[in-house]
């Protein structure tokens, strides 16, 4: 029987979102703002789970109804069949979100919620489940409108962007999905020679080499899922199963990447060999401003410094024109995608854009800006960058 999900990911995804839950086995997927919500059966929510490069969280949608009230809320709460698919045993929390809302305050309706699902255990088992605000077994997601609630139970458990290594990371800058995004957006496909020379943490180069050696994005992971007691084992494990089979051996892979500062170059190291991919990538440390490309031809895509990695506003005023001048010397025949928070920046590199991709990085409003580097390419005065 056909469910229904929700699976949200960083706003400006939702189209490639849409198709991707598609190809996963979705049906009725439809973009919405900051999400896709479609229908499936429990080995499209699997799948989706396991496959899905793009997607936050799967989100199962298990009630919904109209409200005027909190007490409206919790009746519909209270009325959800927890108890056929998790314990009292399972520790518990509450998320909310609204918009148009008329109540007042999220943290009570939070609180009704949690009560609701506590007394229904209670009436079922004689027993309530308990509160985990740092590591739930069991994650229940709220969305109101102006009068419409609806319920979830997160499939996911950690969010879909936490592949399952990258040990070396700190708070990485970019999340793997917004990442696996910008690359799909990029249009680099598998054979074509790929570039980071600005690697960071490694992200870029991690997500191309997955998708390169078809490695589904959650084979290092566990799941929420797996934990209900209404799982179908036989068919997660064949869902998994053909994820392993399809999964190609490492090997030496025409994926570059760089940085100018050596520690990065180590944390990006670490993590491929975390994530079993060292053999794949080339790794070098290197000033981007004098690297020259590995190949007459591919796909670049970095995340260049917009803000506190370089520092003061003077250094990045003088470094994007002697990037443009780099791009313009050294990489005739490529495409290169440049990601940034800073719709100021990217008007100093001084050559035209051919797209320009709005995106959120976060609350972070951000442009993918892509540059086709021909034989002489337009190259323009500074004083001339077009706006964004």
């Amino acid at each position: 029987m056909a469910e229904t999900f929700f699976s949200p990911c960083p706003r400006g995804l939702e189209t490639l979102l849409a198709d991707e839950l598609r190809a996963l086995g979705a049906e009725a997927a439809e973009a919405v703002h900051g999400g896709v919500s479609w229908r499936g059966d429990w080995l499209a929510c699997y799948r989706a789970n396991l496959e899905s490069r793009l997607a936050t969280r799967v989100l199962w949608r298990v009630g919904s109804s109209r409200y005027r009230a909190e007490i409206d809320i919790y009746k519909l709460a209270y009325s959800v069949t927890w108890a056929k698919w998790f314990t009292p045993d399972d520790t518990i929390r509450v998320f909310v979100t609204a918009q148009k809302s008329p109540l007042k305050s999220l943290e009570f309706i939070t609180l009704r919620i949690k009560d609701a699902v506590c007394d229904h255990f209670r009436t079922i088992t004689g027993k309530r489940p308990s509160v985990d605000t740092a590591n739930p077994v069991v994650r229940i997601h709220a969305f109101l409108t102006a009068d419409t609630a609806t319920l979830y139970i997160d499939t996911s458990g950690e969010p879909l962007y936490k592949r399952g290594f990258k040990p070396a990371a700190v708070e990485a800058p970019l999340k793997e999905n917004l990442a696996a995004g910008i690359l799909r957006l990029s249009g680099w496909q598998p054979g074509e020679a790929f570039v980071d020379p600005m690697c960071g943490s490694g992200t870029f180069l991690l997500e191309a080499a997955q998708i390169a050696l078809d490695i589904a994005p959650g084979l290092g992971r566990r799941f929420a899922f797996e934990g209900f007691k209404h799982l179908d084992r036989s068919g997660w494990a064949s869902v998994r199963g053909a994820a392993q089979a399809r999964r190609q051996p490492a090997r030496a892979l025409d994926i570059f990447g760089s940085d100018i500062v050596g520690e990065q170059v180590k944390r990006s190291r670490s993590n491929l060999e975390a994530a079993d991919l060292a053999d794949c990538v080339t790794l070098d440390r290197a000033d981007l401003l004098e690297r020259e490309a590995p190949a007459a031809e591919g796909v670049m895509v970095t995340n260049p410094p917009y803000g506190v990695r370089i520092g003061e506003a003077e250094e990045l005023a003088a470094f994007y024109p002697q990037l443009g001048d780099a791009l313009k010397k050294r990489w005739s025949g490529w495409r290169c995608y440049l990601f940034s928070g800073d719709a100021a920046l990217p008007k100093l590199i001084g050559l035209k854009a051919s797209k320009r991709t709005p995106l959120f990085n976060g609350a972070l409003e951000c442009r993918l800006y892509e540059y086709r580097m021909v034989a002489g390419s337009a190259r323009k005065p500074h004083k001339e960058d077009s706006s964004s």
